[in-house]
């Protein structure tokens, strides 16, 4: 079993920066794969990024190419999502979430384990 616990959410304004960590306990951290990804008000949970068990596969959403970035440190079992030139669209509550196949992907129901979410929000 893995526990994902998420922090680093706030309230910043449009075209600012924010770092999400999220910390991972209870099992092997580097043979998992680590992604992020978000809700919003009247919408779905979507993805937003993934990284591979050594940091060298990652994946983005378009919506986020560019302005986010993933990244891990393994010795501290913590996955990082670093979010700079936030838009108001990015307001969502993050979450954090692991998979034991090392691969990244996008597809939410081959992710087995989950964090219960940070808010964050962007004002224009």
């Amino acid at each position: 079993q893995v526990q994902l616990v998420e922090s680093g959410g706030g309230l910043v304004q449009a075209g600012g920066s924010l770092r999400l960590s999220c910390a991972a306990s209870g099992r092997t951290f580097s043979s998992y794969a680590m992604g992020w990804f978000r809700q919003a008000p009247g919408k779905e949970r979507e993805f937003v990024a993934a990284s591979s068990w050594s940091g060298a596969s990652t994946l983005y959403a378009d919506s986020v190419k560019g302005r986010f970035t993933i990244s891990r440190d393994n010795a501290k079992n913590t996955v990082y999502l670093q979010m700079d030139s936030l838009k108001p669209e990015d307001t969502a509550v993050y979450y954090c979430a692991a998979k034991r196949n090392s691969i990244p992907v996008a597809t939410q129901r081959l992710w087995e384990y989950w964090g219960q979410g940070t808010q964050v929000t962007v004002s224009s």
